[in-house]
């Protein structure tokens, strides 16, 4: 009974937010209090039923469609963690953006966002397929790009400007991987794409593939040398959505995804465990150092963020148990 409840769940993490911020824009615009209230309901209900998923797994099939034809969503143990780190981030948020966003107009524009943003990093999460991965990734970084520039000053929009460009240069590197896996394996299933490389081992353009992933998703996940748009978005954006940005949205879209590929997916050999880990090492040490010459402290917090995304991916790419642990404990840490 308890499995079927999980299984009812799984698809209301990413309808309940995206029904909520419709509702916000037709019920709520000219009722601010409402929409505080909706958005922070919300996301209560969402970190219960997170704590409610600690210990279960399950598949749901979109439309009562089996895998190989229809969509699925898959939640487990890692995707638990990141629901708990995204939606209790999130309640918190938005019971600070109550008293925080008083000094905005047209708030419930920035609460409808804010739940269309975490629409699309429970959709990341419980993906079972790279298209759909891909579609909420999008969700999640669209909603990011008008949030950074939600004060609508020259500051937010060039950073927001900066966002864009190199966040759609990354989104263009993950969709030509997302290609180039569709094309050599016929399918696009996590599942399936897994059993195929275990099968015939990875050629020339799964490699190429997986070269794209760890590029576009270090440019999700703000790696050292691919973190030119944190530090101008950070202290850009209303403060909470910099804690939405450094505390999650950094670790669900990139991070996550790219443990997911790699571990589950691809499979990882030793030089491409040794590519984290410079990369890891590379981010802590140059964020750890650009942040100790800022006088702005939420710039400040960006190259700290950059420095401790360093710290996770240098424990995965360790590749050993109390690694992957350690990396896990620092992400939900960091958060």
């Amino acid at each position: 009974m308890m499995s079927i409840d999980v299984q009812t769940l799984i698809p209301l993490f990413v309808a309940l937010p995206l029904g909520m911020s419709l509702l916000v824009q037709l019920v709520a615009r000219r009722q601010q209090v409402l929409a505080e209230a909706l958005s922070i309901i919300t996301l209560l209900i969402l970190a219960l039923m997170s704590f409610h998923s600690i210990g279960h797994s399950g598949i749901y099939n979109l439309g009562g469609w089996p895998t190989p034809i229809g969509i699925d969503m898959r939640l487990d143990a890692l995707a638990t963690l990141l629901l708990l780190a995204v939606n209790i981030v999130g309640l918190a948020v938005s019971l600070y953006s109550v008293d925080y966003m008083r000094r905005y107009t047209a708030r419930s524009h920035f609460y409808s966002l804010f739940l269309l943003m975490v629409t699309g990093m429970n959709g990341v999460i419980l993906a079972g397929d790279l298209f759909n991965l891909y579609v909420f990734l999008e969700v999640a970084a669209i909603a990011s790009y008008a949030l950074v520039a939600f004060g609508c000053e020259h500051e937010e929009l060039e950073a927001s400007f900066k966002y864009i460009v190199l966040g759609s240069l990354s989104s263009a590197l993950i969709l030509t991987g997302v290609a180039l896996v569709y094309g050599m394996t016929g399918t696009l299933n996590l599942a399936q794409i897994a059993a195929r490389i275990a099968e015939n081992g990875k050629d020339t353009p799964l490699l190429l593939a997986f070269g794209l992933f760890i590029c576009g998703f270090s440019f999700k996940a703000a790696l050292v040398p691919f973190h030119a748009w944190l530090p101008d978005a950070h202290p850009a954006a209303p403060a909470p959505v910099s804690a939405m940005l450094s505390g999650v949205l950094i670790k669900a879209i990139g991070i996550y995804v790219l443990a997911r590929l790699a571990f589950n997916v691809f499979g990882i050999a030793d030089n491409e465990l040794s590519l984290l880990r410079w990369l890891g090492l590379l981010s802590m040490i140059a964020g750890g150092l650009l942040a100790a010459g800022q006088k702005d402290i939420k710039r400040l917090f960006a190259y700290s963020s950059i420095s401790q995304v360093g710290f996770i991916i240098l424990g995965l790419g360790l590749g050993t148990p109390l690694g992957l642990i350690g990396g896990l404990y620092h992400l939900l840490n960091h958060a």
